[in-house]
């Protein structure tokens, strides 16, 4: 098994280019699997955990709704931002500046074949990463993602995730916001959850903006010690 997983923080990109790439490095993992059981082969698979942010995009995952989102074609693009019918879980989430998004790329052959697992423990990285900074956030019973305030009138989330796999190899993942713009996410009806609010980390903190860098380094330390891997 290869816990070993290459990091790349592609910086501010493209959310389209971005997903191409994830498809070019997932279908890398899934070619090594089917020649290994086609050929008795034990060559080693490769992972690897994606840092990016998005210029401002809407997504909807392929069990979506298209009437969460609220703009038409033309106020899309007044408000300089596109929209994607995509592979992955869940339904439409907006991605944007001040933003961090998370794409691991694992085989979870390397780790443990259990999708239910694999979105707890993203969770929990979320969860201790925000602790960090005092917040106490926790799971939503049947909502994927990381909340503040479940189960009262003020419950809103301040992470999505949304992953797709085949094979037990993992694409998408999770959207924290940071220092995120709230106001593009009065545009949808995020996750099609109605009547629950969204926030940011530098509101809930009260600052005008968090280091972005200091969360990647958190978010990383507590990926690695969930996942038992090491980071290359």
């Amino acid at each position: 098994m290869n816990k070993t997983i290459t990091l790349q923080d592609l910086g501010t990109k493209d959310f389209k280019d971005t997903w191409d790439y994830q498809e070019q490095l997932f279908k890398g993992i899934l070619d090594t699997k089917i020649k290994n059981r086609r050929e008795a082969l034990n060559l080693p698979t490769d992972n690897y955990f994606l840092f990016v942010e998005h210029p401002h995009v809407y997504t909807l995952g392929k069990s979506g709704d298209i009437s969460n989102l609220l703009l038409s074609e033309a106020q899309l693009s007044q408000k300089g931002a596109t929209f994607y019918k995509i592979n992955r879980g869940g339904d439409v989430t907006y991605h944007g500046p001040g933003q961090i998004v998370g794409y691991p790329i694992l085989d979870l052959d390397n780790f443990f074949t259990d999708i239910h697992k694999y979105l707890r423990f993203l969770e929990e990285m979320i969860i201790l990463t925000l602790a960090e900074y005092g917040l106490k956030t926790e799971r939503s019973p049947g909502e994927t993602g990381v909340w503040l305030d479940v189960g009262t009138p003020f419950a809103r989330k301040i992470c999505a995730m949304g992953v797709r796999a085949s094979r037990w190899v993992t694409m998408h993942g999770f959207a924290l916001n940071v220092n995120a713009n709230l106001g593009y996410f009065d545009n949808i009806i995020p996750c099609g959850i109605k009547g629950k609010a969204v926030t940011s980390l530098n509101v809930e903190l009260g600052l005008e903006s968090v280091k972005e860098e200091a969360v990647k380094e958190k978010l990383l330390k507590h990926f690695k010690a969930l996942f038992e891997a090491e980071f290359s």
